[in-house]
């Protein structure tokens, strides 16, 4: 059985925001955090957009949603921005990780459409999808169109499932509620760029904080700053609702209020720019008190333990996520180097154990020191024999995929394909055969194995597989990007150009997006009845994403 790094397998274009970017992006880009959840209509001027009439102010939490946004227009204002964003080099595509989180939305979703909290235009509109951003402070954001993006810093500082539950709760009322649609009338559409140069602002100055902050102009950043918050009310409504999502879709309740006490103690300890979520979320002791009085008389107990296998093995997939950003939300080796070696502290746990482990072998492997990473493993499996039956089996599926990647990396595809064969000899639900870390993984394999008489079989079964997965999901911008290497392979050149050009297109680059398709059907001598095939669902494509240019640029002109 065929079970590097994504990023590898599909082009990652960098697409520049419009020549006619207002004076203030420089300013825009030159912000410390990522643009929490909209523009207020207060003070556009500042932003340089023109004066506003009225309507423009914001609306009460009461009044009619013909004073914002439609469902349809925040969708479009959400895919504009992603566009510009998504091709950021720290927006990553780490399987497990994204796996994890959208594990927890999915729940939190499913929690607030039985309650209500959904209505029909906005569920069947927004693409309720949460991303990975590479940094090591501590943040989350919500977009318009139900796009949630994720700092790692974040994941690597809550200590349980909960806590980073009650955070993508609170992310997500801010949507069902229409905060950012009441906050961004149709007068102001050019604001997109703002927003995206708010967040591309914010991943540069990770890179180069020198040089961000030599952009920042003393009263206009301050102005624009000021834009950046929610209104206490919508604060309060989303502490509310997200309460009552978090508590229905089996989460802790204790959670909201244990993650506002961590981010309130950690940032007394230290005010380094490392926790912009109170920036943009500012904490009181009313809204600690008011989150804790949710729960009633409990709200002051320890909270009840809860031992069921499902809650067993989301409590040992955090910790192990949890180490996994650790590592990830910083590449460098001075930060890399002393995670290598763990030293488990007296009295933790075997949970805890396996996670230092982990860390261990994770911040090897990224340092190149396969030696290191199989000894970490080894020592993560000699502490996770000591974890319940359920935590063990979630804990070895996450053991035998970083083995398989580090032998992957080594072109040992072979050794790899066998550590998940024998972890789908042991059962127990180690290794899922479906799942999107298997299904990009069964891929790698396949496209470094040196056996030249067993590549085709094992080319077309990852083909097929992967195949179903961006039937799907289309915006999975990595299986496009490894099914194009396939599909090459097995000698359909115009499958792996649609498949390149649905790469390019995921990551944010329509025009790319447009040369593959038309470069590819120009190539074209004589084509067979498979290809005809091929040739209409291209052509099909073409016309989507040339129609998307087109508005594209209706609205840049209607600026």
């Amino acid at each position: 059985m065929l079970l590097k790094k994504p990023s590898s397998a599909a082009p990652r274009l960098a697409k520049r925001l419009p020549a006619r970017t207002p004076a203030w992006h420089a300013v825009a880009m030159a912000l410390l955090v990522a643009w929490p959840l909209g523009l207020s209509a207060a003070s556009t001027s500042d932003l340089g957009l023109p004066p506003s009439s009225s309507s423009l102010a914001l609306p009460s939490l009461g009044d009619a949603a013909a004073q914002t946004l439609s469902p349809m227009a925040e969708r479009r204002l959400g895919d504009r921005i992603m566009r510009s964003i998504l091709p950021d080099p720290d927006v990553i595509d780490d399987p497990l990780i994204l796996e994890y989180v959208n594990q927890s939305w999915q729940a939190l979703l499913t929690s607030a459409r039985q309650r209500g909290d959904l209505s029909a235009d906005i569920d069947s509109t927004h693409a309720w999808r949460p991303f990975l951003v590479r940094e090591r402070s501590v943040n989350a954001f919500a977009l318009p169109g139900g796009y949630i993006g994720v700092h790692l810093g974040l994941l690597a500082m809550t200590t349980t499932p909960d806590e980073l539950a009650s955070v993508l709760a609170h992310e997500l009322s801010h949507v069902t509620q229409r905060h950012i649609a009441r906050m961004i009338s149709e007068q102001s559409r050019e604001s997109w760029i703002s927003i995206a140069s708010m967040i591309l602002g914010a991943l540069a100055v990770s890179r180069a904080p020198a040089a961000a902050q030599a952009l920042m102009t003393g009263g206009q950043a301050i102005a624009i700053q000021g834009q950046l918050n929610f209104s206490r009310d919508m604060e309060r409504e989303a502490d509310r609702v997200g309460f009552g999502v978090l508590n229905d879709a089996g989460f802790a309740p204790a959670g909201m209020a244990q993650m506002f006490e961590h981010l309130q103690q950690a940032s007394r300890l230290t005010d380094d720019n490392s926790y912009p979520y109170l920036r943009t979320h500012p904490l009181t002791t009313e809204r600690i008190g008011e989150a804790r009085s949710r729960m009633g008389t409990n709200g002051f107990l320890p909270p009840a333990v809860d031992h069921s296998d499902a809650r067993e093995m989301l409590v040992a997939q955090h910790a192990l996520m949890s180490a996994r950003s650790r590592v990830l939300m910083d590449p460098r080796s001075v930060s890399l180097m002393p995670l290598l070696n763990a030293t488990v502290p007296k009295g933790a746990s075997a949970l805890e154990a396996v996670a230092l482990h982990y860390t261990s072998a994770v911040a090897a492997q990224r340092l190149n020191d396969r030696g290191q990473v199989a000894a970490s493993l080894k020592q993560a499996r000699v502490a996770a024999a000591g974890l319940p039956k359920a935590q063990h089996a979630a804990v070895e599926r996450i053991l035998a995929l970083e083995e398989a990647d580090t032998l992957v990396d080594a072109r040992q595809a072979v050794q790899a394909a066998a550590v998940l064969s024998n972890a789908v000899a042991q059962g127990q639900g180690a290794v899922l055969l479906d799942a999107r870390p298997e299904l990009l993984m069964n891929a790698r394999i396949a496209l470094n194995m040196p056996d030249a008489r067993d590549n085709r079989e094992a080319w077309q079964d990852a083909a097929t597989r992967l195949q179903t997965q961006v039937s799907v999901h289309p915006e999975d911008a990595t299986s496009w990007g490894l099914l194009a290497a396939l599909w090459r392979n097995l000698g359909q050149p115009l499958r792996a150009v649609r498949a390149e050009a649905e790469a390019t297109a995921a990551l944010g680059d329509l025009p790319g997006a447009i040369d593959r398709i038309e470069g590819g059907s120009k190539n074209v001598r004589h084509a067979s009845a498979a290809d005809a095939i091929e040739l209409s669902v291209m052509q099909s494509r073409l016309r989507v994403w040339r129609r998307q240019q087109r508005d594209d640029l209706v609205e840049d002109g209607a600026r």
